[in-house]
């Protein structure tokens, strides 16, 4: 692990970005898409199935894992990498997002959090030391800060007391991760839709310094117009040359503004959670493959795609596993559209890298709106 935390960014084609994070686990092409692996799996997938799509970084689940099986166990096991077989980079969130969504389950102070585990009932305590502890047992190379995270639409004095907490916690965050050599701290910008909180609170985070920052406090309920509309500004006010982190998006439309408007990485759980109920991004719009449109259909989900359920499988063979309930339905869905989210960014990168990103998302829209293919 010799070489340390750092980005390069190789081209711009107007506000979208494209480089490389260096990390020791290796090299994170940008703009990523990061796959979730919420419980130290990629439901659905085996690790060398999530490389093979493209990925080049998971995300870990600081709440999930610090209740079961504990980031402790973890750590005597050998830390999460060793743990669940993936020997690339790790991001773990913060936890944060997931302690805020319990709602009477929780009690919020200066402090942090103490909260009941929605697995057994049991109390627990989550501050920014607690989050830098279990993430650094964890072994993760990119962490979070812990910050709170209201849904939206929220008043204006609730965000603004939210993201100064945040901020605060956020300063003590950076104080208990200390000096990790090889390791990274993201620092999270929060403000909600108010463009003056947004910049008081970009301007704290670069005054604590942080090695990448995350625009949060998005696709929590606003509608993507809105999401938008922030993000037209909110990364501008970040450094040019860290890494620059939109939270929990999202949908291939929205990972395509988001491009457009300056960001680096992203995650969701939408491809594999999608590809478990049935549904298939494509570049044509998504397939509900449940339909009975498909029981007699020879035809891939895609023929433009290259990932087994396209290259070996029928819709009328997609469509009966589905229907019947077997388990290699969700698995062959789930590494179709985590092979399609990939295919995005790699398409992303080459025209930024040429100068055609505006031709490229011409071209993006363009084959949604002809909509599926239609059927026999």
């Amino acid at each position: 692990m010799a070489e340390l935390f750092n980005f390069e960014m190789t081209a711009t084609d107007g506000k979208a970005r494209t480089g490389v994070i260096h990390t020791p686990r290796g090299d994170i092409r940008t703009p990523a898409f990061m796959p979730v692996g919420t419980a130290a799996t990629v439901k659905a997938m085996m690790p060398e199935s999530v490389r093979a799509t493209g990925a080049d970084i998971l995300l870990g689940n600081t709440y999930h894992l610090m209740l079961r099986p504990t980031a402790e166990r973890i750590d005597r096991l050998g830390g999460l990498h060793k743990f669940m077989n993936w020997d690339r980079p790790i991001l773990t969130d913060s936890g944060g997002f997931q302690v805020m969504s319990l709602a009477g389950l929780r009690k919020l102070t200066e402090k942090g959090v103490t909260f009941k585990s929605h697995i057994d009932g049991s109390k627990h305590e989550l501050t920014p030391e607690r989050s830098m502890e279990i993430q650094r047992l964890l072994g993760s190379d990119i962490v979070m800060c812990f910050d709170e995270c209201p849904a939206l639409p929220a008043d204006r004095d609730r965000i603004a007391e939210s993201m100064r907490l945040s901020m605060r916690w956020a300063e003590r965050s950076r104080e208990a991760f200390g000096d990790r050599p090889g390791h990274a701290l993201f620092g999270i910008m929060q403000g909600g839709l108010e463009r003056d909180l947004r910049e008081e609170s970009a301007e704290a985070l670069k005054n604590i310094g942080f090695d990448g920052y995350a625009v949060g406090g998005l696709a929590v309920g606003e509608g993507q117009a809105a999401m938008f509309d922030c993000l037209d500004y909110a990364p501008d006010m970040l450094p040019q040359d860290k890494p620059r982190y939109l939270m929990g998006v999202g949908k291939p439309d929205d990972i395509v503004g988001a491009v457009a408007r300056g960001i680096d990485m992203m995650d969701c759980v939408l491809p594999s959670r999608s590809g478990r109920t049935g549904q298939a991004f494509t570049r044509h719009g998504v397939v509900n493959i449940k339909n009975a449109r498909h029981q007699d259909d020879p035809r891939p989900l895609d023929a433009d795609c290259g990932c087994p359920a396209c290259s070996k499988y029928s819709r009328a063979y997609l469509h009966h596993v589905f229907r019947a309930n077997e388990m290699i339905s969700g698995m062959l869905l789930t590494w179709h559209n985590l092979h399609y989210f990939q295919d995005i960014m790699a398409g992303m990168r080459e025209s930024i890298a040429a100068g055609t990103f505006d031709a490229w998302q011409k071209d993006f829209h363009a084959n949604r709106e002809m909509g599926d293919i239609e059927p026999l």
